[in-house]
Formats: structure tokens, sequence, C-alpha cells
């Protein structure tokens, strides 16, 4: 299989979203994909956002020849919620 733009955005990556407290609004940040992140007024709305961000960090590391980390797998057993 090629790995191409629909290869990597059908990959799981693990996305993380913490509050700013600063300027009230939350930041969602991909940690497999360094530099890849947007933001939003709430949680929601960093999340509706998520999918272009990772879109175009892809296009841009593939332009630049970056090579593209895979994610690692996580079993759910593994995920902490709190």
């Amino acid at each position: 299989m090629a790995k191409d733009l629909t290869y990597y955005m059908s990959l799981p990556y693990k996305m993380v979203i913490v509050k700013d407290v600063e300027d009230d609004s939350y930041v969602l940040y991909f940690p497999e994909l360094p530099g890849c992140m947007t933001s939003g007024k709430t949680a929601a709305a960093a999340l509706a956002n998520a999918e272009d961000a990772k879109e175009s960090w892809l296009i841009a590391a593939m332009e630049d020849q970056v090579e593209i980390q895979e994610p690692e797998a996580v079993s759910l057993d593994r995920i902490l919620v709190s």
C-alpha cells in the first residue's frame, strides 16, 4: 500500500485537548505529529478543526519530505479518563 495522504489520514493518531486558561480557549494537538495543533473557543470547536489541522500538517510534511511517524497501537485498557 502506498503511503499517501489518504493512508495517513486514515490512521488513528492520538489527540490531546487542553484548556488554555490564559485566553479561555482549548488547544488540541497530536503528540505523534510534532507541531500539529489547532484551537477553538470550546473543546468541540477545537475538535472540529482537528482533521483540517492534521491534513495540512501531513501535506506540508510530505512536501518537505519529513518522516511521518505512524501512531503507536493503543489498547483500550491503557486509556485513562479523568
